[in-house]
């Protein structure tokens, strides 16, 4: 197939073609970015929780690579760090849930575009067809076309239909499989609020060797220092 052909074929279906290609184009750079986005938020997020297992250091968790300290699970940590030492748990764990709502809409960015990619473009394909429909059976008038003529038209006119549906099922695969990813992230964010507000607590609980003088003397003349 020519590329004449291709634009003829275009211009026929009111131009609706061409609108086909800057729904394929705005849809493939919205499932390209956000699947890069949504990949580097997965990976980074388990290697915070990784780090949270392993009972790191507060310091460990403040040197984060640059990288890590980027996402919306790093900054959660930050909130941490900025609460005093007798925090309570209930109100860290409101500054946290503050923080976590914060960056819930950094997650589904951009993929309302993709939502309306999958709509439009069934309905955009079905006008093209109508309108190639048209062309076809104003051929109808003239004897001298014969019905192969008529329903290469008709045929023709069927491509604006496929092209939108193809477009709309890619959409669709794309759409599900990412809207899945913020699923996951928002679980990794629910997970790391509660393992900090759970280790917050166990510093807090965790017992403190004291040292305090006897009123007794040994036999020295020294005081002497009781454990507790």
């Amino acid at each position: 197939m020519h590329i004449s052909h291709l634009i003829q074929l275009a211009n026929d279906s009111g131009g609706t073609l061409y609108l086909m290609v800057v729904l394929l184009l705005v849809a493939l750079t919205v499932i390209i970015e956000r699947t890069r986005y949504l990949s580097s938020m997965l990976q980074g997020g388990e290697k915070i929780i990784a780090l949270l297992k392993s009972n790191s250091s507060s310091q460990q968790l403040h040197d984060l690579p640059t990288k890590l300290k980027q996402l919306p699970q790093a900054r959660l940590l930050n909130v941490l760090s900025h609460e005093p030492a007798n925090v309570s748990s209930q109100v860290l764990g409101d500054h946290l849930e503050e923080a976590l709502m914060h960056e819930v809409p950094t997650l589904d960015k951009s993929l309302w575009v993709l939502d309306t990619v999958i709509t439009l473009a069934p309905l955009l394909g079905l006008f093209g067809t109508i309108i190639g429909m048209f062309n076809a059976f104003s051929v109808m008038g003239d004897i001298q076309n014969g019905t192969p003529e008529i329903t290469g038209g008709i045929a023709e006119a069927l491509i604006a239909t496929a092209s939108g549906l193809f477009i709309a099922i890619i959409g669709l695969v794309f759409f599900n499989a990412l809207h899945t990813r913020v699923r996951i992230v928002l679980h990794q964010l629910e997970t790391i609020k509660i393992m900090l507000v759970n280790r917050h607590e166990q510093l807090k609980q965790a017992p403190v060797k004291l040292t305090v003088t006897d009123s007794r003397v040994a036999s020295n003349g020294q005081p002497v220092q009781v454990g507790i």
